[in-house]
């Protein structure tokens, strides 16, 4: 009765948290900055995420997870702590239940290195939820149902698309192209072809400002700053939204290949299903514009993106840990 319960979407780029009752608490980057002389913690989360970047040679501003699995354990623990206590508050006699949303294509060690990031980090006991399962959840998709349906899940990291039947995965893959690979090919196509280095954080924000997966005919432009690659001065630009469709071509077409990956394996009854119901789109990076059309068209499967996309994992996580009996065979449990 007394002990509480969290859900949490360890993700590549934002950690969310849900407590049932409450609901989304927490949604703040997984960013820790350290002190590299006596190795404190400075920050983490919105304060570290200022740093990127501006940070003096004595502190490193660190993103402990990369492509949605633990890069630095030590960071990852120190991390979770915070989030945990941050999100209970206050002296507690109990120590809580945590559930963390991990990528579908996770191996075992990386499985068990969460887990244990989980229980140093304040847990009395870890649960694993795959991430497409959450997301289903969080999409109120009837996973528990003889009816297939297909989940693309694109967050910051990684993409994993999975076809879910009475409650389990029937086929999936998880692909390590996110929107921090998005961020990364925007730097790169502005490097090369204005011949302008601009930082991640530029990077991110021209593709919420006027990123879209299909050329626009109605273009949409910004102003970007950044230091000519060939004075070494600051220099300003005006980039426009089918630049970032060119930079985005590659990763684009990975989430594509995979889509159809899943759905060339998926057994025909639940392929009809699928044809008939359509794709949910999930995670932070589904809100690129027009991301939905692009796999509708590629696939001749129609494609909507679920009603808050960002927050669907960490629902369906809280919803999860609330009815642990009707889901457990979609996770693992570990005390």
């Amino acid at each position: 009765m007394f002990i509480k319960r969290i859900g949490i979407d360890l993700g590549t780029t934002y950690t969310l948290v849900h407590v049932p009752k409450r609901g989304i608490v927490i949604n703040e980057p997984s960013v820790v900055a350290i002190s590299m002389i006596d190795k404190k913690i400075l920050a983490v989360g919105n304060e570290a995420k200022e740093m990127l970047g501006r940070t003096p040679d004595t502190i490193i501003a660190l993103k402990p997870l990369k492509d949605g699995v633990i890069a630095d354990y030590h960071t990852t623990e120190i991390m979770l702590r915070y989030f945990i206590n941050k999100a209970l508050g206050g002296v507690r006699l109990f120590r809580p239940e945590v559930m963390v949303a991990v990528p579908a294509g996770i191996t075992s060690t990386e499985r068990r290195a969460v887990i244990d990031a989980t229980i140093a980090a304040g847990a009395r006991a870890a649960y694993i939820i795959k991430e497409p399962i959450a997301a289903a959840i969080g999409a109120d998709i009837p996973i528990g149902s003889a009816s297939g349906y297909m989940i693309v899940d694109i967050g910051g990291g990684t993409s994993e698309m999975a076809v879910i039947s009475l409650g389990g995965i029937v086929t999936s893959t998880s692909i390590r192209v996110g929107g921090n690979k998005f961020d990364m090919a925007i730097m790169e196509f502005i490097r090369r072809k204005y011949n302008l280095t601009i930082g991640e954080r530029t990077a991110e924000d021209t593709k919420i400002k006027i990123g879209s997966a299909l050329y626009l005919e109605n273009k949409l432009t910004t102003e970007i700053k950044g230091r000519d690659m060939i004075t070494g001065l600051p220099r300003s630009i005006t980039v426009s939204s089918n630049d970032i469709t060119e930079a985005l071509q590659n990763e684009l077409e990975a989430i594509i290949n995979a889509a159809k990956k899943v759905l060339q394996e998926t057994p025909p009854e639940l392929a009809a299903d699928i044809i008939d119901k359509g794709m949910v789109l999930s995670g932070g990076s589904s809100l690129l514009r027009n991301i939905d059309q692009l796999l509708s068209r590629t696939t001749d499967v129609p494609a909507y993106i679920a009603d808050e996309a960002l927050f669907c994992v960490v629902k369906g996580t809280g919803i999860a840990l609330e009815n642990l009996d009707s889901y457990k065979r979609s996770i693992f449990a570990m005390k």
